[in-house]
């Protein structure tokens, strides 16, 4: 059976389609640099994903019937992939704790002092540590934990510094006296700020790190502060 010639509402719905999933990749990009919101870019990003995914099957359905182009099939397969990308977030998001402040001493966290509710911006969650976060935490991530290092505190606080630059953070406040390091940390293609507080602590002859990552919007965070901290403590440890 030869394949037809899309009709005009095909190719209308077609490069609707490849908009709309441009308009999801652009999502990420437009927060970082400023131009959005997260609350817009979250909602044009959603959107957009479910314009382009009715759009994709149609365009599926189109080529099934044998009415189709390069273009719809460009537009299909967009639409589709445009779609996967917030069910799997969505099913991904399953797999992890509600919650967004994470620290590897959920009894006496690392307080944030450099880092404060004016810098963090309007809308930005709580610096104070929500104690019910703490048995969450522990079902979720059972084997977070501080790290105790056979060095000085200025020994590791050095290297804690070196770490913390390699991970690309903005760093706010170094006060190797006090054994304290304050961060922010933006997470890539997002822009999303977390912020980051590390606590060294003397631990006989040698030093207990303990660290507190806090995402400054949202619920849930996808694992991103938990999997941070263990990053930044598999660096100490190398």
């Amino acid at each position: 059976m030869a394949i037809k010639t899309p009709g005009a509402w095909t190719w209308r719905i077609a490069r609707a389609t490849l908009v709309a999933a441009l308009l999801v990749v652009l999502a990420g990009p437009l927060m970082t640099w400023g131009v959005l919101g997260w609350q817009a870019g979250l909602g044009m990003f959603v959107m957009a994903a479910v314009l382009a995914g009715l759009g994709g099957l149609f365009c599926l359905w189109a080529l099934l019937r044998r009415r189709g182009s390069l273009g719809v099939v460009l537009a299909a397969a967009a639409g589709i992939a445009a779609i996967a990308v917030p069910a799997a977030i969505v099913i991904d998001a399953r797999a992890y704790p509600p919650i967004n402040d994470i620290t590897t001493d959920t009894v006496n966290p690392p307080a944030f002092a450099a880092i404060t509710a004016a810098m963090r911006g309007p809308g930005a969650s709580a610096l104070v540590y929500e104690p019910s976060f703490a048995a969450i935490q522990a079902k979720g991530y059972p084997k977070l934990a501080g790290l105790v290092l056979p060095a000085a505190p200025d020994a590791v606080f050095v290297k804690a510094m070196a770490a913390a630059k390699d991970a690309g953070w903005t760093v706010i406040i170094a006060d190797a006296a006090a054994g304290r390091i304050e961060a922010t940390a933006t997470v890539p293609w997002w822009g999303f700020k977390d912020d980051v507080v590390i606590r060294l602590t003397p631990a006989g002859t040698g030093t207990r790190v303990d660290m507190r990552s806090k995402s400054r919007v949202g619920k849930g965070d996808l694992g991103v502060n938990a999997k941070r901290i263990n990053d930044f403590l598999d660096a100490l440890k190398a």
